[in-house]
């Protein structure tokens, strides 16, 4: 990452603090790089990890999106981050965690921007038609009690056009090329970790 990204990385401590006692970003969790979001916080999760649980990344080199298609994540420009939880649902229910996470990434989006976005089934949130964002949803049985789930999110936020590898600029975006400006990532991400656990309570029925 250049200086100037090293300068505005992700704070795990100010995200906490600025989220306050909630389910989903109870903790969180910030790694420079990692392969995958998804499998580093697979890797650390134990009974004792309570669910929300909430891993980034400033950089992944092995981000993966649905159909094992690979997630391209520049270092620095976007929020790509896991949640560890724990839902009371069949391993076959998974679609719902998977609507619950792009519905509330599209929903503030539209809060936090006024800008118009769009779910495209099954795992993509749209802004003019194009990628800003997807999930990928991992589950794991357990024996006894609630089976683990990991909800890896990727959303494009302050990638320029030649961020994007060859011919991807034409069917991605971001929030900067959407809003010609830059956005606080850390401000962004606790907006959307606000939406995601209220949200998470009223789909899922959960409390602190």
């Amino acid at each position: 990452m250049s200086p100037a990204e090293v300068a505005h990385q992700l704070v795990a401590r100010e995200i906490e603090a600025d989220l306050g006692r909630i389910v989903v970003g109870r903790q969180i969790i910030v790694l420079d790089q990692t392969s995958s979001t998804n499998d580093a916080i697979l890797k650390i999760a134990s009974p004792s990890f309570k669910e929300g649980l909430v891993l980034f990344a400033e950089h992944q080199t092995a981000g993966r999106g649905q159909r094992r298609n690979r997630w391209e994540s520049a270092a620095g420009k976007g929020l790509w981050f896991s949640i560890l939880l724990r839902p009371r649902i069949e391993l076959s229910e998974s679609p719902r965690l998977t609507a619950w996470a792009a519905k509330s990434i599209s929903n503030t989006i539209q809060n936090e921007f006024s800008l118009e976005s769009t779910i495209k089934l099954p795992n993509d949130v749209q802004v003019h038609a194009r990628k800003i964002a997807g999930v990928l949803v991992e589950m794991r049985a357990r024996g006894k009690g609630p089976h683990l789930a990991v909800v890896g999110i990727g959303i494009n936020v302050n990638h320029t056009l030649e961020d994007f590898p060859l011919g991807l600029g034409e069917r991605a975006i971001s929030l900067a090329i959407a809003l010609d400006r830059q956005v606080d990532r850390q401000q962004f991400a606790v907006a959307v970790l606000r939406d995601l656990d209220r949200q998470y309570g009223e789909f899922f029925r959960t409390s602190v």
